[in-house]
């Protein structure tokens, strides 16, 4: 392999001649080979539409234009996701991600040398930290960094979520008048109808989504511009200003300064609440898989209420058996953001003073839990709920012969009858239907307008 050499304030390392990484991001390869991870791809384009807007800014305040429009430039390509192969340290890194923030300025550096005519590791043409980095901090880019990335990638998560909430609309809407039985400590409770259970899993979507939206209007507020300890030191105010400015532009998102710089240096508590919002969501995206996956278990010694769509076979011995797949992912997925937002935590409650250090694993985490939510409530609703069909002659069957309907007889028989005739319903195998009639408690006319489905599944209107 044809090397370089590049030097910093520890000495001389080899560095691959192709890459656009330098020393110091050489370094953190030696030193963290820990995971095998590496940031979100949207991490590295919040860097670097960071890298762009500090440029332009830079430009107003004495940065050389041609140097400061080579590293727009350069930027812009990273943002493009033209360079990505090139960072390359692992997510579980230096404290406050200094190696992250490093590996972007060293890109972004060498390849605006290449962009004016000369050769990777010239930095006396573009150097990472006197221009790239003019009037930043690792302690100010990688928080706002952050906020910037999980913004973006929250704009793609939201219609996942609401194309998940549709679909179970949709099945609320299909299923109104298939009547089931109810259950209630996992026993025989009163009847509803199967799109009423649908319908309460669509709202536990939309209102969880909404926590989370609501979680991250915090995220708009950057600390960007506060340099190493929130002070501004070796910038201005009209600096900051710029910047946030071409920041709203080059994102389109309404970012703005914080109130006070030195919270969003001090605190990661904006990321830990929206990522206490999706371990909300998954909480209960586990609730609606388990309950789906007991409606549709079977086919034939379960309750087998509802039929799931076929994804792929289910077994490597039994033949024809096919399992809720893409359920179980659900499950198993939700789990993942449940630890992440556990790290976060952890992490949020370790910083100290001027800094949490702590953010690598909050950068990290944070992004997988909306990448792997967004794409999993999407093929949830794709590959799983808008397939869904109802056994509505088990749904009857069941809701006929569950006990649960004995609440429904109160008013007419009390609740002391209703009792016999449910220990009468044991006693000789009857429907409870069948005892009410044999105990002559009362008429079969009485007993069809008081089961009907909108009886039963329904308020009175007085």
């Amino acid at each position: 392999m044809k090397t370089r050499i590049e030097k910093d304030s520890l000495g001389s390392l080899k560095i691959p001649a192709h890459a656009y990484y330098g020393v110091q991001t050489a370094r953190a390869i030696q030193n963290f080979p820990i995971s095998g991870l590496r940031f979100h791809p949207v991490f590295v384009w919040a860097t670097a539409a960071i890298k762009k807007a500090a440029a332009i800014a830079n430009m107003k305040r004495g940065l050389n234009a041609k140097i400061g429009k080579a590293v727009v430039r350069a930027s812009e390509e990273v943002m493009a996701g033209k360079w990505n192969a090139h960072f390359v340290v692992d997510a579980l890194q230096s404290g406050a991600g200094v190696s992250q923030h490093m590996n972007t300025n060293e890109v972004i550096a060498n390849r605006a040398i290449e962009i004016l005519g000369g050769r990777r590791g010239d930095y006396k043409k573009v150097h990472p930290n006197d221009h790239v980095n003019m009037g930043q901090s690792t302690n100010d880019v990688i928080p706002a960094s952050l906020r910037v990335a999980a913004i973006k990638l929250l704009d793609d998560f939201y219609p996942a979520s609401k194309k998940l909430e549709k679909a179970l609309q949709q099945k609320t809407a299909q299923f109104k008048r298939v009547v089931k039985a109810g259950r209630t400590h996992m026993q025989d409770a009163a009847p509803v109808t199967l799109g009423q259970e649908f319908s309460g899993w669509a709202v536990s979507i939309r209102k969880n989504t909404e926590r989370v939206r609501l979680e991250s209007k915090n995220l708009f507020d950057l600390g960007i511009g506060g340099s190493a300890v929130g002070t501004g030191l070796n910038t201005t105010v009209q600096y900051r200003n710029e910047l946030v400015a071409s920041l709203r532009k080059i994102t389109g998102f309404p970012f703005r300064s914080a109130s006070n710089l030195f919270e969003t240096m001090q605190s990661t508590a904006d990321f830990a609440g929206v990522s206490g919002a999706l371990s909300t969501l998954a909480c209960a995206l586990i609730q609606i898989s388990n309950d789906l996956r007991l409606l549709s278990s079977g086919p034939n010694t379960g309750f087998a209420e509802i039929l799931l769509p076929a994804r792929q076979p289910g077994s490597s011995i039994m033949p024809g058996k096919v399992n809720p797949v893409m359920l179980e992912v659900a499950a198993i997925s939700a789990f993942q953001v449940i630890g992440n937002d556990t790290a976060i935590k952890l992490a949020t409650q370790a910083g100290q003073l001027e800094l949490n250090v702590m953010i690598p694993a909050v950068i990290h985490n944070l992004l997988q839990s909306i990448e792997i939510l967004k794409n999993l409530m999407s093929v949830l609703a794709d590959f799983c709920v808008s397939g869904i069909k109802a056994d509505s002659k088990r749904c009857t069957a069941y809701a006929e012969e569950s006990y649960g309907i004995a609440a429904a007889l109160n008013p007419y028989i009390g609740y002391a009858k209703g009792a016999e005739a449910v220990k009468e319903s044991v006693r000789t195998g009857k429907t409870l239907r069948e005892a009410v009639r044999g105990m002559k408690l009362l008429s079969e006319a009485q007993l069809n307008q008081i089961l009907s489905p909108k009886k039963l599944t329904e308020p009175k209107n007085k």
